[in-house]
Formats: structure tokens, C-alpha cells, sequence
């Protein structure tokens, strides 16, 4: 076997090694995310906090991630990614080991909402850019593997809700906790310290983008923005859901907490699990034939997800509402197959973590609001009518996503030719 094809085994090798690195340390990026609103009715009893004061920790947690963002998809361009990721890992793991620590509201912001928010922050902008730099014809099918971790993650988060009931709910952030921090050593001895991706000429780029540069960029580039605030809308339907359907269960069709949470998560994520690989891998085969597929795919998993959201909060018992859950839950996967293989069609791949960070930035910021606003609808009117309402958001991100794909991506498209990196 002749040395370059030595080289080219072992990169076929470690993209699929980073890939198994990357979904253990985004299940628990999500695992983190999702436990507190699991156990979130024996944390406001214990701690003696209201539902808006509870939502006003998510809120600001949200606010916090999206801030730091930005300057961590900068910071995936232009550092090296592997000591973002696994500082990443390191600050929001330690993050939710102190959360099990606080005593009231303050400490729940300081631990929660500041630390582990900012900490998630950098995590997931550098780690797509690893997988898009590493896969090219099977970007989508590797971005759906990567994202089935989120659902994964915030299934088995669902435990935190018996662990707490047996146990007490700050247990569960310790267990989480305490295994992200050994996972962030696992990372440091395993993962490859990758160039950067190349500019516009053949060689990995020595130094980074400027930030004029790579805002310059994004902002030439309308269907980048068009996908952010499309993006934005499904992030707030996505908080609000994740903050509120656990506790909606339980108050609301009567289910016992640890039940709720596991149902609230499993008959959503189940599903997503599914139309996530079904929707990567049939978009990476279409997507040979004809561009603009992926966000068709896109708009289409919107599009089709808004009658169940509606459906979730008429439903008149719990059945039904799982049953809408779970077809919520299935085109939900759908789009997030594409999520960002769809705007890497139109960014190159030296602005790539940039990109993402500016999009999660537009959306976290938008999607902050949801944790209180549907709380303060739930005391006004009900959580049913505050949840049935968050279909039109779902259609009108729908509606952006089918302007972009049939306005502006033609013009923005980026015809990328890169071949696979060396590990």
C-alpha cells in the first residue's frame, strides 16, 4: 500500500474516531442543558423560587449563551479547535457539578445560567467545523450522528427527574457533572490537534480570519441570514418545549414528575432520532445530484412540525399529546439533519465556526425569551394556549427558509471542491 494511501486510511479512520469523541461530549452538553428543567418542581420547592424566577434562570442562561457565542465561533477560527472543545467541556461540566451546590436564586445564576451557559457556548461552533472539515460528501449524514446525540442526551436526562425523587435533585448535576469533567481528559489525550481548514489557496491557513473579515463574509451572504432568524424561531419553540413540557405533564394531565420528564423528552426525541439519520442520509444522496436540497429539507421538517406543536397544547389527554409529541418530534429531526450542512453550502470553510457562532448568537438571543414569555402566558391564560402558540413561530421560520432556498441561495452558493484533511 503506497504512502498516500496509508495517509488517506488513516483520515477515513480518525473522521469516524472524532465523530464517536464529539457525540459522547455534545450528549453530555445536552445531558447538562436538560436536567435542570427535569427537575425544575423540586428545585422551585426547595429552593423556594416562583415559575417566572425559574424561568428568569433559563432565560438568562440562554441570554448568556448566545453573547458568548459569537466570539467562540470566532475563537473556533481562529484557534485550534481541540482546546476549545475540550475547555468547553471542561468549564460547563465543572458548571453543573457546582450547580448541585446552590442555594437560591443567585447561586442558581451564577453556577447555572453564567458558567455552564458560557461554557456550552464554545463547544458547539468549533466541533462542526471539525466534522465539515473531515466529511464532505457525507457532511449531512455525520452532522445528523453528531445531532442525534442532543436527543439522546436529553432522553437519559430524563433520569435526573428519579434521581432527584429518590435521591434529591442536586445528586443528578453531580453524576453529570462528574463524567463530563473525565471525559474532558479522555478528549485532551485523543483528539488530533487539526490545522485549520484552508483559504482560497491549497494549504491549511496558518492564522486566522479577522473578525472584519469573517463578518464581511457572513454578512455578503443573505440566505446565511435569512437561515439565522429562521433558526431563531425554532430555537425559542425548542427552549420553550424543553423548559415547560416536563412541568406541563405533570400539572397539567396529572402524570407523576418522573414520568412526565421521560415521556416530555422520549416521545419527541425518539422520533427526531429517526427523521434526523432518515433526513441526513437521503439529503447526501440528493444533494449530489441537485444543490438546494438541503433546504428543502429544511423548510419542509418546519413546515410539517407545526400542526403537532398546536396539536400538543389542545391535546385533551396525555396519549394524545405524546402522540403529537413524537410527529412534533419527527420533522423536528428532519430539519435538524440539514441545520447546518444547509448554510455550509453558502459559507467557506475558513468562516465556518464563525458562521455558526453568529447563527446560534441570533438564535439563543431570540430564544431567551421563551422560558419567561410562556411562563407569563401560562399565568394570563393557561400552558396549553401558551404552547399551541408556539406554531406560528415554526410556520413563520418555515416561510423564511423557502425564501432563502428559492431567492438568494443561487447567488450565494459556494461551489466547495475541498478534499479530506489530513488527521
Amino acid at each position: 500500500m503506497t504512502d498516500i494511501a496509508l495517509q488517506r486510511g488513516r483520515v477515513f479512520a480518525y473522521k469516524w474516531e472524532l465523530l464517536v469523541l464529539l457525540w459522547i461530549a455534545f450528549f453530555l452538553h445536552q445531558a447538562d442543558r436538560q436536567i435542570f428543567n427535569n427537575v425544575a418542581p423540586l428545585i422551585m420547592e426547595d429552593l423556594g423560587l416562583s415559575k417566572v424566577q425559574f424561568g428568569i434562570v433559563a432565560t438568562v442562561f440562554t441570554a448568556v449563551y448566545g453573547v458568548m457565542v459569537p466570539i467562540a465561533g470566532y475563537a473556533g477560527d481562529a484557534l485550534r479547535r481541540k482546546w476549545v472543545v475540550m475547555g468547553s467541556l471542561l468549564v460547563f461540566s465543572l458548571a453543573t457539578l457546582l450547580t448541585g451546590f446552590a442555594t437560591g436564586l443567585i447561586t442558581l445564576v451564577i453556577f447555572r445560567s453564567v458558567a455552564t451557559g458560557g461554557g456550552e457556548a464554545f463547544y458547539y461552533p468549533a466541533a462542526n467545523s471539525l466534522i465539515a472539515q473531515f466529511h464532505h460528501k457525507t457532511r449531512a449524514m455525520a452532522m445528523a450522528i453528531h445531532q442525534t446525540a442532543l436527543y439522546i442526551g436529553i432522553v437519559a436526562s430524563s433520569f435526573a427527574a428519579t434521581l432527584g425523587t429518590w435521591f434529591g435533585w442536586r445528586n443528578a448535576f453531580y453524576i453529570f457533572g462528574g463524567f463530563g469533567v473525565l471525559w474532558a481528559i479522555v478528549v485532551l489525550m485523543l483528539m488530533h490537534n487539526t490545522p485549520r481548514p484552508a483559504g482560497n489557496g491549497n494549504t491549511a491557513a496558518d492564522k486566522g480570519p479577522s473578525v472584519g473579515e469573517v463578518l464581511a463574509h457572513f454578512f455578503s451572504k443573505p440566505t446565511a441570514m435569512l437561515l439565522s432568524v429562521a433558526f431563531a424561531g425554532m430555537v425559542f419553540v425548542n427552549i420553550g418545549y424543553l423548559t415547560w413540557m416536563p412541568t406541563y405533564l405533570n400539572e397539567h394531565h396529572h402524570l407523576e414528575l418522573d414520568t412526565a420528564s421521560f415521556l416530555a423528552l422520549f416521545c419527541h426525541h425518539v422520533t427526531a432520532f429517526i427523521g434526523v439519520v432518515l433526513g441526513g442520509k437521503l439529503s447526501d444522496r440528493w444533494a449530489m445530484r441537485r444543490k438546494g436540497v438541503r433546504m428543502e429539507f429544511e423548510y419542509l421538517g418546519l413546515l410539517l412540525g407545526a400542526p403537532f406543536i398546536f396539536w400538543m397544547g389542545i391535546a385533551g389527554d396525555p396519549v394524545m399529546c405524546c402522540i403529537a409529541l413524537a410527529g412534533f418530534g419527527l420533522f423536528r429531526g428532519v430539519y435538524d439533519s440539514n441545520l447546518f450542512a444547509a448554510p455550509f453550502d453558502v459559507i467557506e470553510p475558513r468562516y465556518r465556526s464563525s458562521a455558526v457562532g453568529l447563527m446560534l448568537s441570533c438564535a439563543f438571543i431570540v430564544g431567551a425569551s421563551a422560558s419567561t414569555i410562556l411562563a407569563w402566558m401560562a399565568e394570563r391564560l393557561d400552558m396549553s394556549t401558551a404552547i399551541a402558540s408556539m406554531a406560528a413561530v415554526y410556520l413563520f421560520s418555515a416561510v423564511l427558509v423557502f425564501a432563502a432556498r428559492h431567492l438568494t441561495y443561487d447567488r450565494d452558493y459556494y461551489d466547495e471542491t475541498l478534499e479530506e484533511p489530513e488527521a
